[in-house]
């Protein structure tokens, strides 16, 4: 807020602001709760345009939820940086904050000050950070399919789950960065009919004229980002109903487009992309040559392309030359149900591919893809950071356990706030073994019991229901992702636990109408009924001056 500002704002003080604030994320966080781990319940969301999605990601969930609170925004906004940064891990985010923030609400009710906590929570989150690094492994060969079949388990069949698993691993592994993965969807068919591409697929990729070869081999393949239309240049004047005038308009487009055709052939190209549109001149000339010819390419894919056949994408004719041309082993068009679609394979990049994900109906499809780009996202983080964490709750109890020794080495009353801390990370498994059923305190329990025996790789398996080595099991968490979640939950908590009260503007007073002047006159015409009351008022005020 501007300091001039100030003059024209109201504070909204309240002793009990903090515990308000503590409540608004309280909300959010009990919201997403029950979506946690793999036998976590989805959400059905529908917008202001009564499209509906059924997701179990807490991004996509806060994204449509209608929230207004301040303090339940900035969890909003935190959720969607780690969902674009580190694809899982939003929901444990989000959960994580709102227990920080109750357990600090707890101790502010016995009388702790907000400082004590702060500070307490700030030795707790270095603390559960080293703790973190000494629990992390090296990643085994089989890790990072481990990793993604954990994501997927439990929210699709076992089948589907191990067949997106296996083409996640495959893509990340050759593509080593996700943006040389194209990613996208086509409704029908089933979720096993998902498959990788060595290479780009151009969705509703469509030969523009029926002349032109439907495969073209060994293609030599000019990328374009601008229409091949026609130009006419300034000054020109065509006399439409002059058949003179338009007979010189075809004669001119037919040179322009027979050149423009020949300079593409001469340079070797035969397959053209176009991001926009291709005029219907241009495709004759370019099937006379034997060229396939595709428009409407989107942007994206058209980069992707540029990448993947180590072509130039050119704007102008005179730009093009052998050395812009990309190479493919094979350009061909192919239908899938009605719709086409075009594949560009054997690319010279053979780090660039493509994943087509099907589903049986729209929603499904939608989904799917989903989860495969947020799958991809975190895919990469582990395939660069080479750790992992033993998974299924393993991590967030001997956190927990470790928190609760370092606490009783405190003597002050920080040692309270660590403890809330360690309350918090086990929250996790709790919540996982909650929705799938099982008996929390059971489970809690027999966790902290393995754990002391010095059993720190035990978790939940809640396919089976049983406490048991999770890494050995295969069952894996993302390191650099749980890092970032305990950093940025405690960061955030610290934020909200500063804020006492809420400076909001003053609402600009509503200026008085002003009253338009009576209008005697209407339409031409005078108005004599008003004409009449006016002349009475004036006669009234002369009497009243004597004059």
């Amino acid at each position: 807020m501007e300091v001039g500002d100030v003059a024209n704002s109201v504070e909204l003080k309240e002793e009990d602001v903090i515990l308000n604030n503590i409540l608004a994320v309280s909300v959010l966080s009990e919201t997403l709760k029950t979506t946690l781990g793999p036998k976590g319940f989805d959400k059905m969301l529908r917008d202001s345009y009564n499209q509906v999605a059924i997701t179990d990601n807490g991004a996509a969930i806060l994204a449509i939820a209608n929230i207004q609170h301040p303090i339940a925004k900035m969890v909003v906004n935190l959720a969607k940086i780690h969902e674009r940064d580190f694809g899982d891990g939003t929901t444990t985010l989000v959960v994580l904050v709102g227990e920080l923030l109750k357990r600090a609400g707890d101790l502010m009710q016995k009388g702790l000050m907000p400082a004590t906590i702060i500070s307490g929570y700030i030795k707790a989150q270095k603390k559960a950070l080293e703790i973190l690094k000494e629990l992390s492994l090296d990643v085994r060969k089989e890790d990072i399919f481990n990793i993604a079949y954990s994501s997927l388990k439990g929210k699709l069949s076992d089948e589907d789950a191990k067949h997106l698993a296996k083409i996640a691993t495959e893509a990340i592994t050759r593509a080593k960065d996700k943006e040389n993965i194209l990613i996208s969807y086509r409704p029908g068919g089933k979720i096993r009919d998902t498959v990788l591409i060595d290479g780009v697929f151009i969705d509703l990729g469509k030969r523009v004229h029926p002349s032109m070869p439907k495969k073209v081999k060994n293609a030599r393949i000019l990328l374009v980002d601008r229409e091949i239309s026609t130009y006419i240049p300034k000054g020109t004047k065509f006399v439409m109903n002059d058949p003179r005038s338009v007979r010189a308009l075809m004669e001119y487009k037919h040179r322009l487009f027979y050149t423009v055709a020949s300079i593409i052939k001469r340079a070797g190209a035969n397959v053209v992309l176009c991001e926009k549109n291709i005029e219907e001149l241009a495709m004759f000339y370019f099937a006379r040559f034997g060229i396939m010819a595709v428009r409407d390419v989107e942007k994206p894919v058209l980069k992707l392309l540029e990448k993947a056949t180590k072509a130039r994408i050119v704007s102008n004719v005179k730009d093009v030359n052998p050395s812009v041309l990309g190479y493919a082993k094979l350009v061909e068009e192919s239908k899938i149900g009605l719709e086409e679609i075009m594949y560009v394979t054997g690319c010279l990049n053979k780090d660039v591919v493509s994943i087509l994900v099907r589903g049986g109906s729209e929603v499904t499809a939608m989904e799917v893809e989903r989860k495969m780009r947020d799958l991809i996202i975190m895919l990469e983080r582990v395939y660069k950071s080479k750790r992992v964490l033993a998974g299924g709750g393993a991590c967030e109890i001997e956190l927990a356990e470790r928190l609760r020794r370092f606490a009783k080495t405190i003597p002050t009353k920080e040692q309270l706030a660590v403890e809330a801390f360690a309350d918090a990370l086990e929250t996790i498994p709790k919540a996982i073994a909650m929705n799938a059923g099982m008996n929390v305190i059971d489970a809690i329990i027999s966790l902290r019991y393995e754990h002391g025996k010095g059993n720190i790789y035990h978790g939940l398996d809640v396919n089976d229901r049983k406490i048991k080595n999770t890494y050995e099991a295969g069952i894996i968490d993302n390191y650099v992702s749980k890092r970032q979640i305990i950093r940025a939950a405690t960061e955030l908590a610290v934020t909200i636990l500063k804020v006492d009260s809420i400076i909001a503007k003053k609402p600009k007073p509503k200026k008085k109408p002003v009253e338009k002047p009576r209008q005697i006159f209407k339409e031409g015409k005078i108005d004599l009924t008003e004409a009449v009351r006016e002349s009475r008022q004036v006669l009234k005020r002369i009497e009243k001056m004597n004059l």
